[in-house]
């Protein structure tokens, strides 16, 4: 299989008619292999317009998901990103190249010692995989210009915010009924949060953010 061809075809019918047309952007997902970050047995559909399992609760969404929450959030190149939920490593990877550094965190082991092969061998300098709790993030290596969530929340936690920096973006989708969510960018200044909607999206969801449920007598 062609999979640089497949990869222009990618760009061209899923991430270019979805109004993603900034050259960095486009030419971040030309450069990165999706089918180096899914299992072997789904490389042949790695650049169809689906999401792909690539471990257990973790998968790549479909490209113009990506490619459009990256759009909405901004990335500029002298800034630093926290990935949360970053699974096989493909968002972290893209985002490397548009931005300083991207951290891409993750809670097992197993998934961060494969990112970070994955990121060697594809001589990727400036993504870095690391271990943490997600809801926690990296509170001693930020503030972070951007963070990134790899995965549809019902609850988004008030330290991903926190660990803003003052104009700092947080990128993610957030659930608003049983099958839909809505890409969402939180925006820091000074004290205050805002948030802005973006589009209708339904990338599969981390259920580790689920709302608890309310207490009833």
């Amino acid at each position: 299989m062609d999979f640089k061809k497949a990869r222009q075809i990618m760009v061209d019918s899923q991430i270019r008619p979805d109004d993603v047309t900034d050259t960095a952007i486009v030419d971040a997902f030309l450069s990165v292999p999706r089918e180096v970050f899914v299992p072997k047995a789904s490389q042949s559909i790695a650049y169809g317009e689906l999401e792909i399992e690539t471990s257990e609760g973790r998968a790549l969404w479909t490209a113009r998901d990506t490619a459009k929450l990256i759009a909405a959030v901004d990335p500029q190149p002298d800034e630093t990103a926290l990935v949360v939920a970053a699974g096989s490593g493909y968002e972290t990877a893209v985002l490397s190249l548009l931005l300083d550094t991207a951290i891409g965190i993750e809670e097992d082991d197993a998934l961060v010692d494969a990112a970070t092969e994955r990121f060697a061998k594809l001589e990727l300098g400036s993504a870095v995989a690391v271990k943490g709790d997600l809801a926690t993030g990296l509170p001693d290596q930020g503030p972070f210009d951007v963070i990134y969530v790899c995965g549809m929340v019902q609850e988004v936690p008030v330290a991903w915010t926190a660990q803003l920096a003052d104009g700092g973006r947080l990128a993610v989708v957030v659930q608003r009924d049983a099958a839909l969510g809505r890409g969402r960018i939180y925006k820091k200044a000074g004290d205050v949060v805002s948030y802005r909607d973006v589009f209708d999206a339904r990338p599969p969801r981390l259920q580790a953010f689920d709302r608890k449920p309310a207490f009833e007598f």
